[in-house]
């Protein structure tokens, strides 16, 4: 069979929407930011949505409601109860830990299975053909054979050593469980596939080799690329919701070897999500564009838009280095992440795409200011 390169199936000069992985952290700011951008009237318009971990939770239970979504001049008006409410209460759930437990005691059954079922009870049970076919939803996970990126949306199921496979049938659980499958913990998540169902790409050079299309086997999308930057990086106009953690220094190295090798996973980690930051910023002024980016650990009085809202410094460190766990955050860990993602993606929308809207006045939960601690 001939090698045929993917084409683009995706309008390239409509915004698309990156939400990086950070555990139940990343999930809680990502939902600030959707509020925030559902309110400027502009969630409606991503073309393409690609998550990873973290965020992949947050997207998925936005696809898997998008059908039952009510939209009015471009805005959801129920999207806190189809999505932000579901979402908070899914965050109060001890995940990880159940995970492991059962995946270590149960015959037959793997970490990744119990993972993948806790998300269905989110999802439904729907299958990535049950997604809209606008937006699309990506969701990014890391082959552990291939050491490349795998792309689980509607129209493919993608790693392009291997090929793609196109329209795969396979439960949305097990997607958002394979971009969430923090290693070594979590992962990995196996997902069965047919040789024959491979189609070739250019340049797909384990194409055919049953080692490799038999069975996938996934870890966490952050070991690749934890902003999700890759598979939206030529649109026009790029959104960035980043949870990601900022790095910390440590004083003295531990010569446990197993809390060397998460430091090492640490470091790593950190350089590629700067190195992917740069590079997003580097292209988009060659090409003269300018991208959306909200941080976590980042500084609203950077940017250019006026603003009535604070956030202390001492606020943002802290809320920045809460843990990545997928285990339970409190109701104000929760209203104050919520909360952050808003405000960070309020002043870089208005700063970027949408500079007539007004400063806003009021948080979604006032209850939780972001001053200081």
């Amino acid at each position: 069979m001939p090698a045929v390169q993917s084409k683009p199936s995706a309008d390239r000069t409509k915004p698309a929407l990156a939400l990086s992985g950070g555990g139940f952290r990343a999930t809680l700011f990502h939902c600030g930011a959707l509020i925030r951008l559902n309110e400027l009237g502009l969630l409606t318009r991503f073309v393409r949505i690609s998550s990873v971990s973290g965020g992949s939770i947050t997207a998925g239970m936005l696809a898997s409601s998008w059908k039952r979504l009510v939209i009015k001049d471009g805005v959801i008006t129920n999207l806190g109860a189809a999505v932000i409410e579901p979402l908070r209460n899914f965050c109060t759930r001890s995940l990880d830990t159940s995970a492991v437990g059962w995946g270590a005691f149960l015959p037959g059954v793997t970490v990744g299975d119990m993972l993948a079922k806790a998300y269905d009870d989110l999802f439904e049970g729907i299958t990535l053909q049950d997604l809209p076919d606008s937006p699309q939803f990506v969701f990014n996970a890391t082959n552990l054979q291939t050491g490349r990126l795998v792309r689980l949306q509607k129209i493919r199921l993608a790693d392009y050593t291997i090929g793609e496979i196109p329209n795969p049938k396979i439960r949305l659980a097990v997607a958002v469980a394979a971009s969430s499958a923090f290693p070594p913990v979590l992962s990995p998540v196996e997902i069965a596939t047919k040789p024959g169902a491979w189609k070739k790409l250019k340049g797909a050079i384990h194409h055919g080799n049953p080692a490799y299309t038999g069975s996938l086997s996934l870890t966490d999308g952050g070991a690749y690329d934890n902003l999700g930057l890759e598979t939206i990086d030529d649109f026009k106009t790029i959104v960035v919701s980043d949870a990601g953690a900022p790095f910390g220094t440590e004083e003295e190295a531990s010569s446990f070897w197993p809390k060397q090798a998460m430091r090492a996973l640490d470091i790593a980690t950190d350089q590629a999500r700067a190195l992917r930051k740069r590079l997003l910023f580097a292209e988009c002024k060659a090409q003269g564009r300018q991208p959306v980016y909200a941080g976590i650990d980042g500084d609203p009085a950077s940017y250019p838009a006026s603003q009535l809202l604070k956030a202390s410094p001492a606020r943002i460190h802290e809320l920045a280095r809460l843990r990545t766990r997928l285990n339970p955050f409190s109701e104000a860990e929760q209203a104050r992440l919520i909360n952050w993602g808003w405000l960070a993606m309020d002043v870089a929308a208005r700063s970027y795409m949408v500079p007539e809207a007004k400063a806003p006045k009021s948080l979604p939960y006032p209850a939780f200011p972001l001053n200081d601690p």
